[in-house]
């Protein structure tokens, strides 16, 4: 049993470990075993603690022994994201500067997993500073789609969406700026959720107030990605933003009647993001799939204008605040793209700030508005198809070249920019077998309509099930 235990949703495995009809030890072993025989073809996880977790596995068997209650999370294992702090474990950010560094605290997010009866495996690779949708950097190298490993994972979260797509793990934790949960998890064919900023709150963070950036949950299959968002979700005094609604709101059945749902259909987000025709070729016969479930689908995008700009202006401007001091410290330790993005942000004047701002409370209340029409808004969520890992990043979009390692991720960034809830659903393949997620977008706080919708969209497909081919050692 133990050599398919790997491919089990995270809501089953959970559920059978609390049952004991399977033991957090021969869960954790089975992962450790995938891990040894499949991780050197993609490079997900680069920090394993096995005597750690096995160890932790005993524990949380014998607390089950005893009869004690345990949480949502028990026994299932986890590689936390390597720019989330993890306690006594190293966390490199997948710098030079921080190859070696072990923090003296977890990071919030690790801290509620692990409380949720989450099992400590080790860290899943990034880009370096979580800057880019493609996972690489100097300390670990690339990270490999697991279903073309010549292709990237995407990112920044692209170790933990490879991971989970290859069976290393059964969830995984990330973030989002502008895309870095859902383009991975787009081009590995799982699940993947930028929550509303607030929802799971970002702790410690150097610009408390800040809602660009959102750590989220990921998975095979949307109700594992409820399941960790139950774990991961919930108000905390330290951050400002946080939501009061307490994260067992998501710990409950997704299935209801979604008929005559107003959804609408953006292939380019209004001429703001055009996608590759491959992309698109798979994403538009998923219109039908639509109907037939009873949704009302029609063209239509909010007002996205000035959004571009401004998204990019305040992501400069928090590479600044956040890497700045690096910057001037080691230079030269630091990839040119971050380099050019932090002199971005120091090249900004104070009108550039204000009309950023002004821009992006605009664009808030024309989502507010336009969601007051529509329940959902559809979108591709990538707009290229997973591409040569051996680049930085897609040479050219829909026929146009790309200038910066920011232009291919639009169809996402724009997105992060209107503060509403978004999720990467499996959509389907290319002719030559690479993934493409559909971008499910809500309301501002409603997160669970998003979950709901997805998980509706998801039994009718059942996308997420096709499973990467993956050579064994």
């Amino acid at each position: 049993m133990s050599d398919a235990l790997h491919e089990l949703d995270a809501t089953d495995l959970a559920a059978r470990i609390r049952s004991r009809e399977l033991s957090a030890r021969e869960v954790v072993q089975a992962h450790l075993d995938r891990i040894e025989q499949v991780n050197p073809a993609v490079n997900a996880l680069v920090t394993l603690d096995p005597e750690g977790a096995l160890a932790a596995a005993a524990r949380a068997d014998e607390r089950l022994a005893r009869g004690a209650e345990v949480p949502p999370l028990h026994g299932l294992p986890i590689a936390f994201k390597d720019t989330h702090l993890t306690r006594g474990m190293r966390t490199t950010f997948g710098s030079p500067l921080f190859a070696d560094h072990v923090p003296a605290e977890d990071d919030l997010v690790v801290d509620r997993l692990q409380r949720a009866g989450a099992i400590r495996l080790g860290k899943t690779n990034v880009p370096e500073f979580a800057a880019g949708s493609h996972t690489f950097n100097p300390v670990f190298g690339t990270t490999r789609n697991p279903y073309d490993t010549s292709r990237s994972a995407g990112g920044s979260s692209g170790g933990a969406a490879a991971a989970l797509a290859a069976g290393l793990q059964p969830l995984a934790d990330g973030s989002d700026m502008g895309g870095s949960l859902r383009n991975p998890a787009s081009f590995c064919n799982v699940v993947g959720l930028r929550p509303t900023p607030g929802r799971v709150p970002p702790h410690p963070g150097g610009n408390l107030w800040d809602t660009l950036a959102v750590p989220g949950p990921m998975g095979r299959t949307v109700a594992d990605t409820a399941l960790l968002l139950s774990a991961m979700a919930g108000p905390d005094p330290r951050c400002p933003i946080s939501l009061e609604t307490p994260g067992a709101a998501f710990r409950v059945p997704l299935g209801r009647e979604l008929r005559g749902l107003r959804v609408a259909w953006s292939p380019d987000l209004g001429g703001h993001a055009p996608a590759d025709p491959d992309v698109l070729a798979v994403l538009e016969p998923q219109l039908s799939v639509l109907a037939a479930l009873g949704w009302q689908v029609e063209p239509a995008c909010p007002d996205l204008a000035g959004a571009d700009e401004a998204f990019r202006t305040l992501r400069a401007h928090s590479f600044d605040l956040a890497l700045g001091a690096l910057l001037d410290a080691d230079r030269e330790s630091l990839k040119p793209s971050l380099v050019w993005n932090i002199e971005q942000g120091r090249r900004l004047t104070p009108a550039d700030l204000i009309t950023a701002t002004t821009v992006r409370g605009r664009l808030h209340l024309a989502a507010v508005d336009f969601f007051s029409r529509y329940d959902l808004l559809l979108a591709p969520v990538s707009q290229v198809a997973p591409f040569d890992a051996e680049l930085e990043y897609p040479t050219e979009v829909a026929g146009r070249p790309t200038e910066t390692y920011l232009d291919w991720m639009r169809s996402a960034y724009l997105i992060s920019l209107l503060g509403v809830p978004a999720m990467s659903v499996p959509a389907g393949f290319t002719p030559g077998g690479l993934p493409v997620g559909l971008q499910f977008i809500g309301a501002p706080r409603a997160d669970l309509a998003v979950l709901q919708a997805g998980h509706a969209y998801e039994a009718a497909t059942r996308h997420g099930r096709r499973r990467p081919d993956l050579p064994t050692t």
